[in-house]
């Protein structure tokens, strides 16, 4: 009777695990986030806050989440082959972006490659579009699930994890350029 009892529990546990092994494997490969604004100046003025990493400290939602942030700069002053490196406490992690393509007040595609919290490659693009007397701008993160991302974003939706994070970070970017805008 022991036997059968213990090996009724070995296999309920065997197919609970199975069932779960399945349903994080149909879990979609890939993720998307994407946050948009529309900033009251021409495109080349909110283009150069993107297209240089220095600028990114007076606008960045993450700037100001680590004072003891360590980071450097490497390649190009700005636009492609320009690199941006950072090592922060566990908010930020560590991580590099790079430049990958750069076109003028159009379109700006970011390598983004984290180290820490959690290894990843993603992909960050920026698009510059006129609109009216502004200029509507639009920060995507693409990136790829393996398994364990699956499992864990079945818990954790990565549009609620940095999407108010993109949000912060275009509404400082509005501001900011407003500002600058009006002072010309």
């Amino acid at each position: 009777m022991v036997k059968k009892i213990l090996l009724w529990g070995i296999g309920s546990i065997i197919a609970v695990l199975v069932v779960l092994v399945v349903v994080v494997a149909m879990q979609p490969s890939e993720f998307q986030v994407t946050r948009a604004a529309v900033i009251s100046a021409p495109p080349d003025k909110v283009f150069a806050q993107v297209n240089d990493f220095h600028n990114w400290k007076a606008w960045s939602p993450w700037e100001k989440v680590d004072p003891n942030i360590t980071e450097s700069f490497s390649g190009t002053t700005a636009g492609a082959g320009s690199a941006y490196s950072w090592s922060g406490n566990d908010e930020v992690g560590e991580g590099k972006m790079a430049i990958a393509e750069s076109s003028p007040n159009q379109h700006i595609k970011i390598n983004l490659d984290f180290i820490r919290p959690f290894e990843s490659k993603n992909v960050t693009e920026f698009t510059f579009k006129p609109d009216g007397n502004g200029t509507a701008v639009t920060w995507t993160m693409t990136g790829k699930k393996n398994f364990i991302s699956k499992a864990a974003c079945m818990v954790m939706d990565m549009d609620k994890m940095v999407g108010g994070d993109f949000e912060k970070g275009l509404s400082q970017m509005k501001t900011l350029v407003e500002s600058t805008a009006a002072s010309n």
